[in-house]
C-alpha cells in the first residue's frame, strides 16, 4: 500500500490518500506504523511518542495536541482538504426510501401485464389479433433496450432522486393517456399510454441494487434489494389478479368499455398519489454513508468517472458477462411465461380467465417469498455463487415439471407446479442483481443492473415471439420445452461464473484497516 498523503489536525480526521486504481482506503495515525505493514517496526516513531509524555510533565498544553492527534482517527474529516470521512451511519428513513420505490415500481409493473392476462378480452374490444396484444407487454422489453443507456448515464451523474421523479412522472402521464383511450377505435392511444409506462420502467428496473447500496448497511443490502424487487413482483401479481376481476368477459362493447375505464381510472389515481409522495419525501442519499464501501465510492471525484470507460470495463469482465447472459435467459423465460400465460391456460382450460390470473398470481407470490428468503440468506451467508446456481437449477427443474403437468386436466396441479416454478424463477431476480454488484464493484450499480435488464429484455422478446409461434403450430408442450432448453444452458453457464466478491473484499479490507488503527493506537498508549 502506498501512502499518497497523511495529515492530522485539531478536530479533524485522518485518512490515507485514496487510490483510484485499487479502490482502497486506509486509516493510519501520524507517527504510527502498523507492524503488519512494516516488519522493521519504526522505533523512532515510538521514541517521539515517549518524548511527548515528557512534554506532558513540562508543558500540559502541548500534551493536549498529542492526545488530539491520537484520538482524531475516529473523527470525521469531511471539511479538511476534502478528504473522505470514515464515519458510517444507518438512518431509519432508509425504509421510507425503499417503500416509496417499491410503491411506484408496483404501479408500473401492474401495467405491464394488465393487457396480456385478459388477452382475449382486449382482442375483442379493440378488434385486433392476439399477437398485437402480446406487444402491449413486449413494448416494455423493446423500449428498455435503447433507452437504458442514457438513463444509466443519468443515474450515474444525477443520482437517485431525479431518476425517481422522472419514473413516477412518466408513469403517471401514461396512466392518464390510457384513461382517454377507452373506445374501440382508439387502440393507438392506449398503445401510446403503454409506451409511456414502458419508458417509465427504464427508470425503475436498475434502481434496487443502487438504492440498497446507497442507503443500507453491508448486512442489509441483499434484503433491501429483495424488498425493492418485491414491489415489482407484487405489481405483477396484482396485474395477474385484478384485471380479470375488474374486466369480465362480456359481449356488450359499451359495458366492456365501462369496466376497462374503471380499471384505468384506478391505476391513474394510484399513480398520481405515488408521484406526489415521491416529490415530497424521496431523498437523494443519506448525509453520512451507511458502509465503508460507500465511503470509498463517495471519495472518487466525479471528474475521474467515465461512463463509457465503466461500460468497457464491465464488458471485459468475463464472470459478469456470463452472468449477464445467464440472467437474461432466466428472466426472459419468466417474461415469456407471464405474457403467454392466458393463452396457455385458455387452450387447456377454456373459460378460465379468472383462474389464469390466479395462476399468474401464484407464480409471483411464490416468487416474492423466494426473493425475500434468498435476500435474507445472502445477507447471512454471503454465498452468492452457490445460492445463484442452486436457484437457477431448481428453476430449470420447475419449468420441466410445469411443462409435463400443464395438460393433465387438473387445475390444482397447475397451481402447485406454477407456485414451485415462480418460487425459484422469480426468486432469482434479486440474486442476479446482488451477484452482479459483487462481481463489478466499484462500478455503478445502475450500470451493471442496466446491462442485466437489457439482456433480459432482449431474450424476453425472442422467447415470447418464439414460444408464441411454437404454441400456434405445435402446442403448449413444445413451447414450454423450448424454454426448458435455454434454462438448462443458463444453469451450465452459471456454474462457470468465477465468484469474485469485490464489494465484500472492499468492506473487509476497510474494516481490517480500521481495526489495525485501533490496535496501533492502543499500543502507543501502553508504551506511555
Amino acid at each position: 500500500m502506498s501512502l499518497t498523503s497523511n495529515r492530522c489536525c485539531r478536530g479533524g480526521g485522518m485518512v490515507k490518500g485514496h487510490e483510484r486504481s485499487t479502490g482502497k482506503i486506509s486509516l493510519v495515525p501520524k507517527n504510527v506504523v502498523i507492524m503488519g505493514d512494516n516488519p522493521d517496526f519504526d522505533n523512532k516513531a515510538i521514541k517521539e511518542e515517549k518524548n511527548g509524555l515528557d512534554l506532558r510533565k513540562t508543558n500540559p498544553s502541548k500534551s493536549v495536541d498529542m492526545e488530539e492527534q491520537i484520538e482524531c482517527t475516529s473523527i470525521s474529516n469531511e471539511n479538511q482538504d476534502n478528504r473522505p470521512s470514515t464515519t458510517t451511519r444507518l438512518y431509519k428513513r432508509r425504509w421510507v426510501m425503499v417503500f416509496l420505490f417499491s410503491c411506484y415500481s408496483l404501479c408500473n409493473a401492474f401495467q405491464w401485464i394488465q393487457y396480456g392476462i385478459i388477452n382475449n378480452i382486449f382482442m375483442k374490444f379493440y378488434n385486433v389479433d392476439s399477437f398485437t396484444i402480446d406487444w402491449m407487454s413486449m413494448v416494455y422489453m423493446l423500449t428498455y433496450i435503447p433507452f437504458i443507456w442514457p438513463v444509466s448515464w443519468l443515474l450515474d451523474k444525477k443520482g437517485l432522486r431525479l431518476i425517481a421523479l422522472m419514473a413516477t412522472a412518466i408513469n403517471c402521464l401514461g396512466t392518464w393517456i390510457k384513461v382517454a383511450s377507452v373506445r374501440s377505435n382508439l387502440f393507438w392511444v392506449t398503445m401510446l399510454g403503454q409506451f409511456a409506462s414502458s419508458l417509465s420502467q427504464v427508470f425503475i428496473l436498475g434502481m434496487p441494487s443502487r438504492l440498497a447500496s446507497v442507503w443500507f448497511g453491508s448486512e442489509e443490502v441483499s434484503t433491501a434489494c429483495s424488498i425493492g424487487v418485491f414491489g415489482n413482483q407484487l405489481g405483477i401479481a396484482i396485474g395477474f389478479l385484478v384485471p380479470p376481476i375488474l374486466v369480465p368477459n362480456v359481449d356488450n362493447i359499451d359495458e366492456l368499455a365501462y369496466h376497462i375505464s374503471i380499471m384505468f381510472y384506478i391505476t391513474a389515481g394510484v399513480a398520481t398519489v405515488i408521484f406526489i409522495l415521491v416529490v415530497f419525501w424521496f431523498q437523494e442519499k443519506p448525509e453520512i454513508p451507511p458502509t465503508l464501501a460507500q465511503v470509498q465510492a463517495r471519495s472518487i471525484p466525479p471528474e475521474e468517472y467515465s461512463y463509457v470507460a465503466s461500460i468497457l470495463r464491465l464488458l471485459r469482465n468475463l464472470p459478469f458477462m456470463l452472468l449477464v447472459i445467464s440472467y437474461g435467459l432466466n428472466v426472459g423465460c419468466f417474461y415469456a411465461v407471464s405474457t403467454l400465460l392466458n393463452r396457455m391456460i385458455i387452450e387447456h382450460y377454456p373459460g378460465e380467465e379468472v383462474n389464469a390470473g390466479r395462476i399468474g398470481l401464484t407464480i409471483v407470490i411464490a416468487g416474492m417469498v423466494g426473493s425475500l428468503i434468498c435476500g435474507i440468506w445472502l445477507d447471512k451467508t454471503k454465498t452468492y455463487k452457490q445460492t445463484t446456481l442452486a436457484v437457477y437449477l431448481l428453476s430449470f427443474v420447475g419449468m420441466v415439471v410445469y411443462a409435463f403437468t400443464l395438460n393433465l386436466g387438473h387445475l390444482w396441479v397447475v397451481f402447485v407446479t406454477s407456485g414451485a416454478l415462480g418460487f425459484f424463477m422469480t426468486g432469482y431476480l434479486p440474486l442476479g442483481f446482488e451477484f452482479a454488484v459483487e462481481l463489478t464493484f466499484p462500478e455503478c450499480e445502475g450500470t451493471s443492473s442496466g446491462l442485466l435488464n437489457c439482456s433480459a429484455q432482449i431474450f424476453g422478446i425472442i422467447f415470447t415471439i418464439g414460444q408464441g409461434k411454437i404454441i400456434e403450430h405445435f402446442g403448449t408442450f413444445a413451447g414450454n420445452i423450448f424454454l426448458c432448453v435455454f434454462l438448462l444452458i443458463g444453469t451450465i453457464m452459471t456454474a462457470f461464473i468465477k465468484s469474485d466478491l469485490r464489494r465484500q473484499k472492499a468492506n473487509h479490507l476497510a474494516e481490517t484497516q480500521a481495526a489495525s488503527v485501533s490496535i496501533s493506537v492502543s499500543a502507543i498508549w501502553c508504551q506511555r
